[in-house]
């Protein structure tokens, strides 16, 4: 039987969330977002059984941090770390605008991911 992992979600991947959700249900519609959700939802759920899959964060990688993944449902990035049986689910952001900033920062303020 696979093991499965646990979804923790950081404070500031929720508003992110949040803030993608309501963002689309204005500017295009509430059906809109609740597809994007569902969407986004079946990718981070996707991680219990397959914490492993996505591609490292180029941004970090490039300063040296190989422990953050990212998963993409375009236009967005899904960040997350894996620690022992739980994946932290640490933003979900445009990958439209220059993420680089966001993300070191986000690093700084939450080193341990959640």
């Amino acid at each position: 039987m696979a093991r499965t992992h646990r979804i923790a979600w950081s404070p500031s991947a929720q508003r992110d969330l949040d803030d993608i959700l309501r963002y689309v249900a204005r500017s295009d519609s509430v059906t809109t977002a609740l597809r994007l959700y569902s969407k986004l939802d079946d990718r981070i759920e996707s991680l219990r059984l397959l914490p492993r899959r996505g591609r490292v964060v180029p941004e970090l990688k490039r300063i040296g941090h190989m422990e953050y993944g990212e998963l993409i449902v375009a236009p967005y990035r899904i960040v997350f770390h894996l620690r022992d049986h739980s994946v932290g689910i640490v933003a979900v952001l445009d990958g439209r605008h220059d993420l680089e900033e966001v993300l070191i920062e986000r690093l700084a303020r939450e080193p341990d991911g959640i």
